[in-house]
């Protein structure tokens, strides 16, 4: 494995009228705060936080996945990814408030 953790934020759009989108949610503004606070952390060596396209839980975004546990996080605010950062990342707890699954 090339990675320690992988993190996925979906920031994809889609054009007005259509089905809610985590990119117009903030997808971006998640993605580089995530970057910013790993960078800061001394995490990016290990750990990778990227844009994705579509993970089909339209519902629940902003979607965050962090892998290789399969984790998806909905509903995801600037203000969590500290957060989910100091307890996923660093110390592999699931942050259960943010949690999702198919059954939701």
């Amino acid at each position: 494995m090339i990675y320690k953790k992988h993190i996925f934020i979906c920031t994809n759009q889609r054009p007005p009228g259509a089905r809610v989108c985590c990119g117009e949610e903030h997808g971006s503004a998640l993605t580089a705060e995530f970057k910013k606070i790993m960078k800061d952390k001394g995490l990016t060596v290990d750990m990778r936080a990227q844009r994705t396209g579509c993970c089909e839980l339209c519902e629940h975004g902003p979607i965050v996945v962090v892998y290789p546990e399969g984790v998806f996080y909905g509903k995801v605010e600037l203000s969590d990814v500290d957060e989910i950062i100091s307890e996923h990342l660093q110390n592999d707890r699931v942050v259960e408030r943010l949690k999702i699954s198919r059954l939701d």
